[in-house]
């Protein structure tokens, strides 16, 4: 049997309200706990997300919003856990798939941005999209606070060998 998604909380389109919709989003234990496991964490203690959703041109749906967790990490220095709590700001576009295959290159309003994501069977997965912020905001590289990394001390140069003044001889020869 396949799993699905550890985090989903899809929202079909057509529910969404021409004058908008605001949303939050919540992890229950279990899928805290998946999550953590996805992202080689401990833990995570608490993951929320606020979003606003509005119709945009095309058929498209402007998602804002913010990702809120508590997690725990392990310290990449002395490999002890530590909490550590994380914010993203969430500001993307997505699109049914005719909309989506136009090159943002080609409409110079949308010079700057990347293609919007797709909108699958009618809905977006606003779980997805948590847990995709929750790990693009993750410190690839975790340090405990207060903890420095000392790089390895050189060591020191050997004096030269009482046998190099041989070697040096036989290459005179």
């Amino acid at each position: 049997m396949i799993a699905g998604p550890p985090f989903s909380r899809p929202i079909r389109v057509e529910t969404i309200p021409r004058e908008g919709l605001e949303m939050r989003v919540e992890a229950d234990e279990a899928e805290r706990a998946a999550l953590a496991a996805f992202n080689g964490l401990p833990a995570i203690g608490k993951l929320v997300a606020t979003f606003s959703l509005k119709h945009g041109a095309g058929g498209a749906i402007i998602v804002r919003g913010e990702v809120a967790a508590d997690v725990t990490q392990t310290c990449v220095v002395t490999l002890e856990p530590f909490e550590a709590s994380l914010v993203e700001q969430i500001d993307t576009r997505f699109a049914p798939p005719s909309e989506r295959l136009r090159r943002p290159a080609e409409d110079p309003r949308f010079e700057d941005e990347d293609r919007p994501d797709p909108i699958v069977d009618g809905k977006i997965d606003l779980g997805a999209l948590t847990a995709e912020f929750l790990t693009l905001g993750l410190d690839p590289y975790p340090r405990k606070p207060g903890v420095a990394f000392e790089s390895p001390k050189a060591k020191p140069e050997s004096p030269a060998s009482p046998f190099s003044a041989l070697a040096d001889q036989k290459k005179g020869g």
